[in-house]
């Protein structure tokens, strides 16, 4: 609030006689006025320079009574705007405001100017109230700020020190570091801003775990400490998981003793992917860093080069799906680019997680006051982890393999996960421990219910004995007890309402009931009979808008809602319901724990007014453009409970983002089929209850998942849990592609040859393209040319008989990466495969980049312009592994032809641009120069100009070749073989490629 003077802006007369001044002096001094300050503005500039906001109307000049308004015109030329036009809020330019802050007389003149225009601070706190505390000698104690607090002090500091002759400001530097560390500790501020109640036992757990050393290997073997595992807490939803690891952490971070190291990675965040392990160690190097500012740079710098991975393996991904979607290359090269992409993928983000932990144990070991302290635990934490909890999860096998690297490097590492109970992955080397979050006690429960707004204890007491202690629960109790009234008479009635709980077995569906009571009850309270009629109905719904309650909740609700604005008025009372959250400016939504409840109560979402909710949500939605209606469509009528084979008629590629954790909101048949379309596992329940065509794709994501990292036997067992298969499913190939891995060929064999012919009689043509890929595959991995010859050749029968122009070009990339035919039949075959590349159109082609990219990798040899028309269609791969190679290969060659070292280097030079640091001229920064061509966009344009390079070696040409090719499985080509044909590359990409 304002404690200064109410003023109004100076009357519009006084502002045209000040602008006509202003004209007057703009035009004799010919409009230049950045260079002259006239005593006016320069006073002006004074008024506004301790202000980070103003109101140029209402800015006061020292001695004056009221504001004239002159700031509006003198300041013109020195702010930037902020605000409305409206409600004009101006600040001055930087170097505006550092150069008036210079030549400010001394704090006494600061102080005059502060005070002057009191009335323009904001009503809580500020730069301007931090910087007047210290001018008049009473700074606030900056250990107490919050984070943002510490933002305003910090700002106030560095203009006060500006200031002339101002002293006693504190360290910027070290306000900086405790901002840092602030911001670092508001995430878990936040979970834990309600009083933390209960959860003692299971706080001691953590506690003890955390501190526990490793004991002896064996009596009287004091040599090597057993590792501690990882502990997993896990529980419903809402039981407090997040809030109960972010009290360990603060604990641990306030501890004056010193505490810990600690990282708190929570997926939740829009930066972390659990999918992308890479970013854990990411966050972990930066949140490090702020612990030990000493590090700072060297964990920073390890941070960056995490992102730089993940964006490298993003690329690598995008191979390996692209490398699936054809029958024709999913059996010999997407299966063998998935085994080496994990296997890159784990060494990459082992080594990362090793240097950093290089890292911090220097930096422990600098803040020991002893050599012979015990270094403390590092406590990293994983929270939302349940998107990767399932049996082949390949960022839980890398995410296992991270743990075991830094436990290697820091024994004192403590790894605690929330999400789901432990799952049994392959890849785990021990068992992890697991603390259960069960209901609160009944004194934790009559705490958490009073503190949320229950004033007698009596009536906490008999709420929580009915309730139970289950967070949500109490807080949808006390909602509804503040709503009744506290008094005995109301609250009695209240809890005569809710059921008497029972034993064990039924706590679950008890549980379920008292929260749909509950929020019945809290629903009852809401003045409008309209709008409570649409809030239970409208729980079905993911998003509300103003047009869906007219045109979809309003007449199964019985509502009749004319075409004026009564819609935008029953919109806007659902939007102020506190189990409300906005989803836009237009639109609004159920907050996702209230979703689950009510939609998880029996019968409680089929209703026939519900039903007939979504029955209009589908027609609604069917009826627009877009994606975002399509997923809902598809949502809607998956709640129906529709054929899934019918509702998949109606998806469309990019749905699956707006679709993602839909799951919980279906029956499992209907879960099913979402599992299938957007990966991941499925819980028992959901894979039981899924159709036998969802249940096969399920299970072949998963047994893809092991394969690719090597768990063959994993995969044995997962793949015959559910049989017969339909005649079209996956599992086939894959139950043959497991036999092959567990060294039994012959088996594998025999399942594909028994696999063909159902395939065939169905009509399976994509399906039957795998099996004869990978059929041919097998032979030739026995030393069956002729088999392999046989199942070739009937492939590419079947992919033209399909009319799959790109099926037909990855059957002949795979006899031409599988067969050992002779120099001319191989030639027929590269020739086969560039005539089908000159002819496809390049819209067709630039569809499939990695194809493309493979093909021209493995024909450039003789089909001159394979390499150029690649480059220009759909250019390099983006991948670390690309600049590898294609660094690699220049400095071969230059080193081969040292006179190609001039030409060689003033590609990179054109290609990095003029921000890269001038190079001393050897080639021994080369990847790093490719880098910088990579993130500028120039780095195809370089690949061009290098086949231009006069290299009689053939090392450049081939190294552009293998770059294209690279992770893709395609067969390198020697420099000598590339030798013989750089002439014909080099004038083929002066041709343009065609």
């Amino acid at each position: 609030m304002s404690t200064g003077p109410s003023e109004r802006p100076a009357p519009p007369s006084g502002l045209r006689e000040l602008f006509a001044a202003r004209l007057r002096e703009a035009l004799h001094t010919g409009g230049d006025r950045t260079r002259q300050v006239s005593r006016a503005r320069r006073a002006y500039r004074e008024a506004a320079c301790l202000l980070a906001r103003f109101d140029p109307r209402l800015l006061r000049l020292p001695g004056e009574k009221h504001a004239t308004g002159g700031a509006v015109l003198e300041l013109v030329d020195d702010c930037t705007t902020l605000g409305m036009p409206d409600q004009p809020e101006w600040a001055l330019k930087t170097e505006v405001r550092e150069e008036t802050l210079r030549a400010l007389a001394g704090p006494e003149a600061a102080r005059r100017l502060l005070a002057c225009n009191i009335g323009q601070l904001p009503s809580g706190p500020g730069p301007e109230r931090f910087a007047l505390a210290h001018l008049f000698g009473h700074p606030p104690a900056t250990e107490r700020l919050g984070a943002g607090e510490l933002a305003e002090a910090l700002q106030a500091v560095l203009w006060l020190s500006q200031v002339p002759r101002v002293t006693g400001l504190p360290d910027p530097a070290e306000l900086q570091h405790a901002l840092e560390r602030a911001r670092l500790l508001e995430p878990l501020e936040r979970l834990v801003s309600r009083a933390f109640r209960g959860r003692a036992r299971e706080m001691a757990a953590l506690r003890a775990y955390v501190g526990t050393p490793g004991a002896p290997a064996e009596p009287g073997r004091p040599a090597a400490l057993v590792p501690v595992p990882p502990l997993v807490i896990h529980g419903p939803g809402g039981m407090g998981k997040s809030t109960l690891l972010a009290k360990l952490v603060l604990d641990g971070a306030r501890d004056p003793s010193g505490g810990f190291p600690f990282a708190y990675i929570d997926f939740a965040r829009p930066t972390l992917a659990i999918q992308e392990p890479v970013t854990l160690i990411a966050e972990a190097a930066r949140q490090l860093g702020v612990q030990y500012p000493a590090h700072r740079a060297e964990l920073d710098a390890l941070a960056d080069e995490c992102q730089q991975a993940a964006r490298s393996q993003r690329e690598g991904q995008e191979r390996v799906t692209q490398l699936h979607e054809l029958a024709t290359t999913r059996a010999v090269l997407g299966r063998r680019s998935s085994q080496q992409f994990q296997l890159l993928a784990t060494g990459r983000e082992t080594d990362l997680i090793r240097r950093v932990a290089d890292v911090l144990v220097r930096a422990v070991a600098e803040h020991k006051t002893s050599p012979d302290q015990p270094d403390p635990p590092f406590v990293l934490v994983l929270d939302s982890c349940e998107e990767a909890q399932y049996r082949g999860s390949p960022a839980l096998g890398r995410t296992w393999a991270i743990f075991l690297a830094l436990q290697r490097a820091y024994p004192g590492l403590r790894f605690l996960a929330a999400g789901r109970a432990p799952v049994d992955h392959p890849a785990k080397t021990t068992t992890p421990l697991d603390i259960e979050l069960g209901e609160l006690d009944t004194d934790a429960s009559v705490d958490v219910l009073m503190s949320c707004g229950v004033q007698e204890t009596d009536v906490a007491r008999e709420l929580a004995h009915r309730v139970g202690g289950h967070p949500l629960s109490l807080r949808l109790a006390a909602r509804a007890a503040t709503l009744t009234g506290d008094g005995p008479g109301e609250a009695g009635e209240l809890i005569r309402s809710l059921p008497e709980r029972r034993r064990e077995v039924f706590r679950r569906v008890d549980q379920l009931l008292v929260q749909g009571i509950l929020y019945d009850r809290i629903l009852s309270h809401i003045a409008d009979a309209d709008v409570r009629r649409l809030a239970h109905p409208a729980l079905v719904l993911r998003v509300i808008t103003p047009e869906i309650v007219k045109e979809v909740l309003a007449g199964p609700c019985g509502l009749r809602v004319p075409a004026g604005g009564r819609a935008g008025e029953l919109f806007a009372e659902l939007s102020r319901l506190d189990m409300v959250e906005p989803v836009r400016p237009d639109a609004v939504r159920y907050r996702g724990d209230v979703r689950a409840i009510m939609l998880r109560l029996p019968g409680g979402d089929r209703t026939e007014v519900m039903r007939a909710v979504e029955r209009r949500a589908v027609e609604y939605y069917a009826a627009r453009d877009g994606l975002e209606a399509r997923a809902e469509e598809i949502y809607h009528r998956l709640r129906l409970d529709e054929d899934p084979r019918a509702v998949e008629e109606r998806w469309l590629p990019g749905v699956e983002r707006f679709l993602a954790g839909a799951q919980q909101d279906m029956a499992p048949r209907a879960a099913g089929l979402l599992t299938a379309r957007l990966g991941g596992g499925a819980p028992d329940k959901v894979a039981a209850g899924a159709d036998q065509e969802d249940w096969e794709r399920i299970a072949a994501q998963e047994v893809e998942d092991l394969l690719a990292q090597g768990f063959a036997e994993a995969a044995s067992e997962r793949i015959g849990r559910r049989r017969p298969w339909t005649p079209c499913g996956p599992l086939h190939a894959l139950y043959a592609e497991t036999l092959n891995r567990l060294g039994r060929r012959d088996e594998a064999r025999r399942a594909v040859a028994e696999a063909l012919g159902p395939a065939e009689r169905a009509g399976c043509g994509e399906h039957r393209l795998e099996l004869l890929l990978l059929s041919a595959r097998l032979a030739q991995e026995d030393g069956d040319r002729r088999g392999a010859d046989r199942a070739l050749r009937t492939a590419e029968d079947v992919a033209m008989g399909l009319g799959q122009d790109l099926e037909a070009m990855g059957a002949l990339l795979a006899r031409a990466q599988l067969t050992d035919d002779g120099a001319e039949v191989r030639s027929e075959t590269d020739q086969q495969l560039a005539a089908q590349l000159a002819e496809l159109p390049d819209a067709v082609l630039a569809g499939r980049p990695v194809l493309v990219r493979a093909v021209a990798s493995q024909i450039y040899q003789r089909a001159p312009g394979a390499l150029a028309h690649a480059l220009e269609v759909v250019g390099l791969p983006a991948d670390d592994e690309t600049l590898d190679e294609l660094g690699a290969a220049m400095r071969r060659a230059t080193h081969r032809q040292p006179a190609l070292l001039g030409r060689v280097m003033e590609i990179l030079d054109d290609a990095a641009g003029p921000t890269r640091p001038q190079a001393g001229g050897a080639p021994t920064g080369i990847t790093g120069i490719l880098r910088l061509a990579r993130d500028r966009g120039t780095l195809d344009a370089l690949a061009r100009r290098l086949l231009d390079v006069p290299d009689t070696s053939g090392e450049i040409v081939a190294g552009v070749a293998a770059a294209m090719g690279a992770g893709s499985g395609g067969r390198p080509a020697t420099a000598a073989e590339a030798g013989r044909t750089r002439s014909d590359e080099t004038s083929a990409a002066g041709r343009g490629g065609r």
